[in-house]
Formats: structure tokens, C-alpha cells, sequence
């Protein structure tokens, strides 16, 4: 099948052939004629399958044939993605797809003015790509309404559920018309992810590409048996032996990240790091690094899992095992994409073991075991020590070790027992906590025994 043979409009199909596509994807065949029906739609696919093309391009197939004005302080249609690069990604392929459509497109998320973003949206947009957070906000401020949305497209659902997104979605639906189309896409479908989309869907078409939790078949994953303190050594041999064009190395911590991305300087390998705590800026530069193949290392956290699409991803390696098998599914996905092949690595603790076995279990697939190399020991006593940090005081490798540890133990505790702090959005503070109320003394006696009598003296 072609893109011709799907009934897009004419600009649609001369921006998809400047781009050199011509066959759509096994998710795009399915969902694009559900979706020019107007059917509302619940597609489960592997990331790096083409999900966004398969609700961009009839979205904009419906712009096209049905020109209309963009509604002030708001837009046709929503797009809500769990983190900012994913939101600045999935915009750019509107703009790509939409090129020669005279069409407005705006994506807004935290770290950034919220005034620029106020006036970009002040007379109306066709498209708005938002993260929940910053939606919320600007129609907290009344400076946006999605009253008049036409096409709603909640992508990666799992991925908003993991990061404690439901609250702030289903105060979304609440404000959303009624008569809507609904767009509703995952990797995974878990029992939780189905109640969630019973909310937005109504009567909704399934399309499934690949059975829910499995891993993507072209990536060749191993793991390899081995003490946390001597992971830094073996991520240094593992780079420096693997044929690596890029490779996304992963930490379950963001402290954990930065150290990771010390010992590699300080071994004199370029890498790195993103996470929640980097500005907008940081975040940005580091990506477009790593893109561009000045970097080819680059260290993430989890709220980068989704985000990244760099083609030429010849490696992930997991320096900590996800404590949530979905995400392990999310994870090596940024590898093998678009046909190509990827190997993915998985360093694996003592403590670790079962979260190995409930990936296996979830993902349906067992892991190639790969001992550790001949000069691995040796490796270990020659470690190079980290690079002293740039701000504050340098911190020896022990305590490093201990910090990232103790880090990496707490969040697990914390998952296990208090769900709402362990699925707080990356790079989200805790509610401070309130102070007790002390009533100031005032009036007669408030100073009792600040002065003396005289006669006491």
C-alpha cells in the first residue's frame, strides 16, 4: 500500500514525497482510514512505529477540507504529550506534514516563558501541542481554552499514568466539548490503561501492530551479571569495545546521570546528561548535540525514554534496571527504529535480579547473558576518578557510590510504598510543607520580664 492510496489531500501527499515517504507504516495503514472517518480511535504500537504520522496526517487531512478560523485564546486541535522534547518533536512533524497547509502550530511546556507562550496562543492556533502541567496553567490563568477543540490526541497514555499525570487529565477531559474527536495512543495497554481511555473514547476502533509489553524483535538484548559499585568500570570497557554510532545510556535517578557522565569524562569519553533537573535550555542543547553526532553519549533518566527520536540510536544501555517493566519496553525502543537493528545492553545488580525476571516476564523474552570481560577486574582497580562536578564541592568516588545507592534505594521504597511521591513528574518539587500556627502574644505582658524594676536592682 502507498500514502497515494489512502485519500489524503494533495499537500499532505507532496510533503510526505519531499520527505521521501511512500509506504505508511503497519499502524499508519490501520489507523489513518479509521481516523478520516472521524471514528474516534485506541492504537497500541512500539515506539518508533510512526504513531505520530498516523494522527498527523488525517488530522491535517481534516484541516485541509475543512478550512475554518482558528478560535481566540484557543485551538482546533490538542495534543497532549508526557514530556517537552516528545511535545517538540511531535510539532515539528506537524509543521513537516503541513508544510504547504496554511496552518498554525504552537507547542508549549514548562522550563520557558509562560508570556511568550500567552501571546503565541492570544489570537488562536490550528494545532497546540502541550504537556498537562503548562496546559493547566494557562487556562488556570484564563489566557487558554480548549472549549472549541475539534480533535483531542492523548499520545503515550502509559507514560502520562507512569508519571503521575491522571489527575491533571482528567481535569482536562472535564473541559473538553463533547462532540470531539478522540485520538487515544500507548505501547502498552496494562488493565489501568484501558480505564483511562474509557474516559476521552466513545465507541472507539482498536488497532494493535504488536502484541502489548513485547520488545522490539530487531534489538539484540543482553544483560550482564554485576556489582553496583562496579558498573562505572564495565560502562567504560562497554564503550570503548562496542562499535557504538550512539548509544543511550540510562539511570533510574538523576544525580545517578550526572555521576555516570563525570566517570566517563573523567575517562576521557565526551558524554552528556538529561534530566528533569536541567533547564529547558540544557536540555535542549545537550539533544541537538547528540543528534548531530557531536555527542555520542548521551545519559537520560526516564522522562527521556519517550522523547528522543535520533535516528542512527545504535545501542541503549540500561546502568540501572527500570523497577517497571513497561518502561524497559519504552527504553530500548529508542533503538532499531525505522528498520534498522540495535543491541541493547542491561547492567544488572544483586538487587536487581527481580526486576530482571518481571521484564522477562512482561516482555515475554529472555535475555542473552554475557559474562564479564577477561580484564575486567583490572579494569576495576585502573577506573578513572570522576570529573569534579561544576558547581559545588567535589565529592570522592565512594561517596559518590553511596549517594547514588542510597538514592536509587529510597526511590524504590518509596514506589513500593507511597505510589503519589514515586510517580511525581520528573523534575517536579515535593508540596512544602506547612508550618504550625504560633499566635504572637500581644498587649499587656507580651514583654513580661524584658525590663527589670528599679527597685529590684
Amino acid at each position: 500500500m502507498q500514502f497515494t492510496e489512502l485519500g489524503l489531500a494533495e499537500p499532505i501527499l507532496k510533503a510526505l514525497s519531499a520527505k521521501q515517504y511512500a509506504v505508511p507504516t503497519p499502524i499508519q495503514q490501520k489507523a489513518i482510514p479509521v481516523l478520516l472517518e472521524g471514528r474516534d480511535l485506541c492504537g497500541i504500537a512500539q515506539t518508533g512505529t510512526g504513531k505520530t504520522a498516523a494522527f498527523a496526517l488525517p488530522s491535517l487531512d481534516h484541516f485541509a477540507r475543512n478550512p475554518k478560523q482558528t478560535p481566540l485564546n484557543g485551538c482546533r486541535m490538542l495534543v497532549l504529550s508526557p514530556t517537552r522534547e516528545l511535545a517538540a518533536q511531535i510539532a515539528q512533524s506537524f509543521r513537516d506534514y503541513g508544510r504547504f497547509l496554511k496552518l498554525s502550530v504552537e507547542v508549549v511546556f514548562g522550563g520557558v516563558p509562560i508570556n511568550r507562550q500567552i501571546k503565541a496562543l492570544s489570537r488562536g492556533v490550528d494545532i497546540v501541542v502541550a504537556t498537562p502541567g503548562r496546559l493547566l496553567d494557562l487556562m488556570e490563568q484564563r489566557a487558554f481554552t480548549i472549549k472549541d477543540t475539534e480533535i483531542f490526541v492523548l499520545d503515550e497514555a502509559d507514560q502520562m499514568m507512569d508519571m503521575g499525570f491522571i489527575h491533571p487529565l482528567r481535569r482536562i477531559a472535564k473541559l473538553l466539548p463533547k462532540e470531539r474527536q478522540n485520538l487515544f495512543f500507548s505501547a502498552t495497554m496494562p488493565k489501568e490503561i484501558e480505564a483511562l481511555a474509557a474516559q476521552f473514547l466513545n465507541d472507539p476502533v482498536k488497532v494493535s501492530v504488536a502484541p502489548q509489553s513485547t520488545t522490539a524483535e530487531r534489538v539484540r538484548q543482553q544483560a550482564t551479571f554485576v556489582n553496583q559499585a562496579e558498573k562505572q568500570a564495565l560502562l567504560t570497557l562497554t564503550v570503548k569495545n562496542e562499535p557504538i554510532d550512539r548509544a543511550l545510556i540510562f539511570t533510574r535517578t538523576k544525580h545517578g546521570a550526572d555521576r555516570v557522565v563525570r566517570f566517563l569524562e573523567g575517562a576521557g569519553i565526551q558524554a552528556v546528561a538529561i534530566h528533569g533537573n536541567k533547564s529547558q535550555a540544557q536540555r535542549t542543547t545537550a539533544l541537538q548535540a547528540f543528534r548531530h553526532g557531536h555527542v555520542k553519549l548521551l545519559v537520560a533518566t526516564d522522562i527521556a525514554a519517550r522523547g528522543i527520536d535520533v535516528s542512527g540510536v545504535s545501542h541503549v544501555i540500561n546502568f540501572e534496571l527500570p523497577n517497571v517493566p513497561e518502561q524497559y519496553v519504552h527504553r530500548i525502543g529508542r533503538t532499531a527504529r525505522a528498520g534498522a537493528e540495535g543491541i541493547a545492553i542491561s547492567f544488572v545488580a544483586d538487587d536487581e535480579r527481580p526486576y530482571l525476571k518481571a521484564i522477562e516476564r512482561t516482555a515475554k523474552v529472555k535475555l542473552e547473558i554475557v559474562p564479564l570481560p577477561d580484564n575486567f577486574m583490572e579494569a576495576v582497580r585502573n577506573l578513572p576518578k570522576a570529573a569534579p562536578p561544576r558547581k559545588g564541592k567535589p565529592q570522592t568516588s565512594e561517596q559518590q557510590a553511596r549517594r547514588a545507592d542510597g538514592q536509587r534505594r529510597y526511590q524504590d521504597q518509596q514506589q513500593r510504598g507511597t505510589p503519589d511521591r514515586a510517580h511525581r513528574p520528573d523534575g517536579e518539587a515535593a508540596p512544602a510543607k506547612k508550618k504550625p500556627f504560633r499566635r504572637r502574644r500581644s498587649g499587656v505582658g507580651a514583654h513580661k520580664g524584658a525590663v527589670q524594676r528599679t527597685g529590684q536592682r
